[in-house]
């Protein structure tokens, strides 16, 4: 069996379509198994809650037990368990849940409730090192875009400058890419389909960006209607839709607002480092211009690996690893789940309250 020097944490994340499983020590990824329930949604256009549950208890032992194999470890060597309880669906949440607290009470180690995004944060800790104190970080994935100062994000605040008000830049893929007559998820067909493109074919809106909008706020529902709008006239004329143009313009737009306010919000704040985080931080268009940008502006510019972009158990490990290492205190046993938490600690212990009864 390998020595492992330093805790081991062993991280479950069940947000949404993915079910994984990570172990993490001392800042080091040992392990990382993903079992995702993708293809049993595209067929409806997007991810229904009963049947990722379903997934999610299917692939809950299988991806734990991947994972130990990877590392070459036991369930007796964890020394602690760390769980997303929020956001995402509520029945996928509930069963990653009840299942990290089997383990954690099962082995006798502590458990630790993890806020989802906080894990996209920590991801990257285990491809370049701990966090800078402060950074910005630009978190952009299906149901979140947010900017946010962090410093210690196991012990801090986390500082929101930004976040959308509406659509979020993943979701505007999805929801684009189906008219376009793309596949589910939208955000890999647009890039796919974006290749051969020309980002200048279009002119699509460049949303919130203007002198007087809100100046870290995002907003993606006029793009995705202007989108909408510009395929609806073309099949409307009975034309051929020029998809690769579409969608080259369309990802152009999404990537010049985030980046471009995410390296505004560097130079006011003077953060000298910039992390892109969530499932649409692997878009290709995203991680060019905010590599071209951030070298123009003297930033240095972090994002992880493309695996370890998406949702995965590995990120929660990450954070459950640092909160271990704080000397966080452990969740309660009766620790639930928030589907809708804001992100303000790393940390994330909701409990259930149980309504007053009527006098």
């Amino acid at each position: 069996m390998p020595v492992v020097a330093g805790r081991v944490v062993l991280g479950i994340e069940s947000s949404c379509d993915e079910t994984g499983a990570g172990i993490v020590s001392e800042g080091r990824l040992l392990a990382h198994a993903v079992a995702s329930s993708m293809d049993e949604h595209a067929r409806f256009g997007g991810v229904v809650p009963e049947i990722a549950a379903r997934a999610h208890l299917h692939s809950f032992a299988p991806v734990v037990r991947e994972a130990l194999g990877q590392a070459g470890l036991r369930l007796s060597d964890i020394d602690a368990v760390a769980v997303t309880t929020g956001p995402g669906l509520s029945g996928a949440l509930q069963v990653g849940l009840a299942g990290a607290k089997t383990l954690a009470y099962s082995l006798g180690v502590p458990l630790y409730g993890v806020h989802h995004l906080a894990g996209h944060v920590a991801a990257d800790t285990l491809e370049h090192g701990p966090l800078p104190d402060p950074c910005m970080v630009l978190i952009v994935s299906g149901g979140h875009t947010s900017l946010l100062l962090v410093r210690d994000l196991a012990r801090d605040r986390i500082v929101h400058l930004g976040d959308t008000i509406d659509d979020a830049a993943g979701e505007c893929f999805d929801k684009v890419a189906r008219v376009f007559g793309l596949p589910y998820p939208g955000g890999p067909a647009v890039d796919r389909a974006a290749r051969e493109g020309d980002p200048r074919a279009v002119a699509f809106p460049r949303p919130l960006t203007g002198p007087r909008d809100s100046r870290y706020d995002f907003s993606f529902s006029g793009l995705k209607t202007s989108a909408a709008r510009w395929a609806e006239q073309h099949r409307l004329r009975g034309e051929e839709l020029p998809l690769a143009d579409g969608a080259a313009s369309l990802q152009e737009a999404v990537a010049d607002v985030l980046t471009r306010k995410a390296v505004a919000a560097c130079r006011e704040y003077e953060v000298g480092t910039l992390v892109v985080v969530g499932g649409v931080a692997a878009n290709s268009r995203v991680r060019a211009l905010a590599e071209e940008r951030c070298r123009a502006a003297g930033i240095e510019l972090r994002v992880p690996p493309l695996s370890l972009c998406t949702d995965n158990g590995a990120m929660i490990a990450a954070v459950g690893d640092l909160l271990v290492r704080a000397g966080a205190r452990p969740a309660p046993l009766d620790v639930s789940i928030d589907p809708s938490a804001p992100l303000e600690y790393a940390a994330l212990h909701p409990v259930a309250r149980t309504p007053a009864r009527a006098a």
